[in-house]
């Protein structure tokens, strides 16, 4: 089986919340790390995945709202400044489809979850470090979708509206977009750069 490590660069995740009561707020994280264990020639025996996300690094492009989003009302990074995702059990449900059972850990809470997701394929791709190419590395990509009530993790604050209603929604939408390279070529990469 093949071990893929994320490339933080090309993967993310994103949040999707309702803001009161009538449009759609959007969140991003780019700091994603993690790894796959895959054989794309045998998609069938996907056996695991790990996934670490930074916390502090949420991005809503409003700079006041992210402080919020970082404070003990909502994900609280100074104490929790990791969220994890970690798989028990993955299911091929078609050619590229796949149920991932595991459990997420949000605000040092941890549910389980259930993510749908969709392998999007392999290539063989240039790798650039300092202007130099170092491919080619074989990369894969998924893309992942689940949803969580917010309050499952105790993240619970709100405020009513003046005509009923709340600010934020309870369901929060997630969607996982991640490119990862095969654990064999970093580690080559790796030496050549050490010999450099």
């Amino acid at each position: 089986m093949t071990k893929w490590i994320f490339e933080p660069g090309h993967s993310a995740a994103e949040f999707v919340v309702r803001h009161m009561m009538v449009s759609n707020m959007r969140g991003l994280f780019k700091n994603v790390h993690g790894s796959i264990d895959f054989d794309p020639d045998n998609p069938a025996d996907a056996a695991g995945v790990e996934a670490t996300i930074n916390a502090a690094g949420v991005w809503t492009g409003d700079d006041e709202r992210d402080a919020r989003l970082r404070g003990a009302d909502f994900l609280n990074v100074e104490k929790y400044p990791d969220m994890r995702f970690s798989s028990a059990e993955v299911r091929c449900v078609g050619g590229a489809d796949f149920k991932v059972a595991g459990d997420l850990t949000l605000r040092g809470v941890t549910r389980p979850v259930m993510l749908a997701a969709h392998y999007l394929g392999r290539w063989q791709c240039p790798y650039w470090e300092g202007g130099e190419d170092l491919g080619p590395v074989s990369r894969i990509g998924f893309v992942a979708t689940t949803a969580i009530n917010r309050h499952d993790f105790g993240v619970n604050w709100n405020a009513p509206m003046d005509r009923g209603g709340r600010v934020v929604g309870d369901e929060l939408a997630i969607t996982l977009d991640v490119e990862a390279i095969a654990e064999s070529d970093m580690l080559r990469i790796a030496a050549v750069l050490l010999e450099k």
